[in-house]
């Protein structure tokens, strides 16, 4: 698991976890936020170097610390397996306040595009909305 410009933080109210080796499982819910993040390369973003996979639970969620810099543009894609049947995906400021975003909800598959006006470290939520426990993978594109 590559960690970029990521620091993985997650927080498991009912025990969402990150392993270090990639099962079949997280590798099949990477190849799903990689066709969400594909529509986006088509803007001109560019996929950054790494991915964050994990398990997450009903009524769980990951949050996952990240330093972005202002003037860019980022798109956070997740992508899960079943049975998991909807996420979201949220981005937060250093102070724990809900930011809006641009959102594609598809089920499970979901993204959310943040251009920060300062720079810093954020956090980014990925919650399992509805269905079961499944694993989850995060990838983002900036420009």
């Amino acid at each position: 698991m590559k960690r970029g410009l990521f620091f993985i933080m997650l927080l498991g109210i009912g025990g969402a976890g990150v392993s270090l080796a990639d099962t079949d499982a997280e590798v099949n819910a990477r190849k799903n936020a990689l066709d969400v993040a594909g529509a986006f390369t088509n803007d001109g973003f560019k996929l950054r170097d790494g991915h964050w996979c994990g398990t997450l639970k009903p009524q769980d969620h990951a949050l996952i610390a990240v330093n972005l810099y202002a003037g860019n543009q980022y798109w956070f894609a997740v992508g899960t397996t079943d049975p998991a049947r909807k996420i979201a995906v949220n981005v937060y400021d250093e102070t724990g306040k809900l930011l809006t975003t641009d959102h594609y909800d598809g089920g499970d598959r979901a993204a959310a595009g943040f251009s920060p006006t300062d720079s810093g470290q954020y956090f980014v939520s990925v919650d399992l909305v509805e269905g079961g426990s499944s694993s989850f993978c995060l990838i983002y594109s900036y420009k």
